[in-house]
């Protein structure tokens, strides 16, 4: 489950790095490797701030915990699907430092409400933030390189299959819950 919500996760920011390599076809592997490592702290980073907030009322709300995970994942699915139909007109060229890192904590406000969720699933939050990162960064390089090569075309893509993954990990925790607490369908 971990591996398909960090591809989730990632797709803010693939589509991020599709578009800048997309609209930069001489961009170097140096401003590749700069962008990738910052989207994947980021992404690694928000996860733990969420789960170490969740920690602090994880217990006040422990008999809805199931409710509440499956509604912000549905919620943020629902916002990366809706997102993906917006044009982004951002010159992403030449990508300042402040410019890449408003970029990479707006591609992570997600990973911060998902890693309150963790803290409701007792999570091993470490190693989920580790993969998170990993799959971030790994993901943000190829979509420089695709990005570079097939165009802006794939940025809508990208954030219906992140959405549609969000969604399907909020169902599944909602339905496991529910399966185990006695609930028949």
């Amino acid at each position: 489950m971990i591996f398909l919500l960090a591809i989730a996760l990632a797709m803010d920011a693939v589509a991020l790095s599709i578009i800048n390599g997309a609209k930069n076809p001489q961009i170097s592997i140096s401003h590749i490797l700069r962008i990738s490592a910052v989207f994947g702290v980021f992404q690694a980073l928000m996860p733990l701030i969420g789960f170490t907030l969740g920690l602090s009322f994880v217990s006040f709300i422990a008999g809805i915990d199931h409710f509440i995970a499956f509604g912000i994942l549905l919620f943020l699915g629902i916002k990366m699907i809706k997102e993906s139909r917006e044009e982004c007109d951002e010159n992403l060229e030449k990508l300042s430092l402040k410019e890449l890192l408003l970029g990479a904590i707006a591609t992570s406000i997600d990973a911060l409400a998902v890693g309150v969720t963790f803290s409701f699933e007792q999570t091993n939050i470490l190693s989920a933030c580790l993969i998170i990162g990993i799959f971030c960064f790994a993901l943000c390089i190829i979509a420089c390189y695709i990005g570079k090569f097939i165009g802006s075309y794939l940025h809508s893509k990208a954030l219906v299959l992140g959405g549609a993954i969000l969604i399907f990990l909020g169902c599944e925790i909602l339905i496991t819950h529910l399966l185990d607490h006695g609930f028949n369908f």
